[in-house]
């Protein structure tokens, strides 16, 4: 997933050429990213941009391009994608959400729409993203949700992952991290949190950033299931950021197990603030482990 800073200057000369007959809406999506190819569209693929599009555009009886706070990859899920997207038309957000959710497949499903400043832009105006990488961590392959967790037979070492990923926090070049396909124009990015939840038979690793990188969350969770089963320390992934070298690191984890759970923004703009997905998770994952 690539991501851009937020740029002041952008959005108030957005706002001042902003046309007078248009309004400017916000919608906070979920999808289960299974059968897509990512979240943005693509010429010969199927993806969930697309599916929302169609949708809204019926809703609105002319065509709606959407722009999403970020492009999750190809099988990764949005519990709360939010997107922002500008129309002619007047609408409530009941009725974007009704209409829209009619014409929508059940893996995608609109949660909230609301109108919003034309300051507002859905991904330079975020302040941070969150994601959520669900283990299922069982003797046995689950039967169950098996798109949804990626599944680890090895019993995982909790405070080992917990202790590197001390090593990942703050502003950093995280080159090791990023996948090859990556355009975005610098490497450095800012971990505000990352924490190892021990949920029974499931891991959640949760982390916030102010933007990732292609894969960066992936190739993160590559790192530290290294470390959870033994096969490297905890400080191992303080060097392989040092290094930079993507070669050097493991094998991106699987995205099935990846949820994109929140996207942050200044209180200025009022976007609704839903409990943090999965919704199998069941609410808090209590205390993170140490």
């Amino acid at each position: 997933m690539s991501e851009w800073h937020y740029t002041p200057n952008a959005l108030v000369h957005e706002e001042a050429a902003f046309p007078l007959d248009l309004k400017r809406y916000a919608a906070i999506v979920s999808y289960d990213g299974s059968n897509y190819c990512g979240f943005q569209r693509q010429k010969h693929s199927h993806t969930v941009q697309a599916e929302l599009e169609s949708a809204l555009s019926f809703v609105a009886g002319a065509p709606v391009i959407v722009a999403p706070a970020g492009r999750t990859d190809s099988g990764v899920h949005g519990d709360y994608q939010v997107v922002h997207f500008d129309s002619q038309a007047v609408r409530s957000g009941q009725s974007w959400i009704r209409g829209g959710n009619s014409k929508l497949p059940d893996s995608v499903n609109i949660k909230w729409v609301g109108e919003v400043s034309p300051k507002f832009h859905s991904r330079f105006s975020a302040l941070s993203r969150t994601y959520r990488y669900v283990v299922a961590n069982t003797p046995t392959k689950p039967a169950i949700l098996t798109n949804f967790v990626t599944w680890v037979k090895s019993d995982l070492d909790l405070q080992s992952m917990a202790k590197s990923c001390h090593f990942i926090l703050g502003e950093r070049d995280f080159s090791c991290f990023r996948g090859a396909a990556c355009q975005s124009h610098s490497s450095y990015r800012r971990v505000i949190t990352a924490n190892i939840f021990d949920c029974d038979d499931l891991l959640v690793f949760e982390i916030k950033a102010n933007a990732f990188l292609l894969h960066m969350v992936r190739n993160i969770m590559g790192a530290l299931l290294e470390v959870g089963t033994g096969r490297r320390s905890a400080d191992w992934i303080s060097r392989l950021i040092e290094d930079g070298d993507r070669s050097k690191a493991p094998a991106t984890a699987s995205p099935n197990g990846l949820f994109l759970v929140g996207v942050e923004y200044p209180t200025m703009f009022r976007l609704p603030v839903f409990r943090a997905g999965p919704i199998f998770l069941n609410g808090s994952l209590g205390v993170p482990v140490y």
